[in-house]
């Protein structure tokens, strides 16, 4: 391992939190179980990390609205899209599923829900799941 066992997360989480595949899950559980870094320390930079490359999805959502016709976009994503349409920036809660948690960010930038209430559910959300695979390790 690295001599920055936290930058390690950190960049584990936001890359793996975008619509490019990846797994911060084990390389948390590791440095938990390992104590390489205290609990909190991990929840924090996690849950950080993965929230930033939510918000990526989120924002890239923001500019495909703009930049791309809604009828392309519909076809692709309208599992996340109805989601979204149904219960608002609070579906977000759920932006940690794997494979509808990066359409379901996506969605909310392209529906252009509220960048604030948007970061607040998806931080709880992620915050929730790295909390528990965490405390499971322990």
């Amino acid at each position: 391992m690295s001599d920055y066992p936290l930058w390690e997360i950190f960049f584990s989480a936001l890359i793996s939190s975008t619509l490019l595949p990846g797994g911060s899950e084990a390389l948390l559980v590791y440095h938990a179980s390992n104590g390489i870094s205290p609990p909190a320390m991990l929840l924090l930079v996690a849950t950080a990390g993965n929230s930033l490359g939510g918000m990526l999805s989120w924002g890239i959502g923001r500019w495909w609205v703009w930049r791309f016709p809604a009828r392309r976009l519909e076809q692709k994503h309208q599992a996340a899209i109805q989601r979204l349409q149904h219960w608002g920036s609070p579906a977000l809660l759920f932006s940690w599923l794997p494979l509808i948690g990066d359409p379901l960010c996506l969605a909310a930038g392209w529906l252009k829900t509220g960048w604030l209430a948007s970061l607040l559910f998806i931080i709880i959300g992620k915050a929730l799941r790295y909390g528990a695979l965490i405390w499971l390790t322990l």
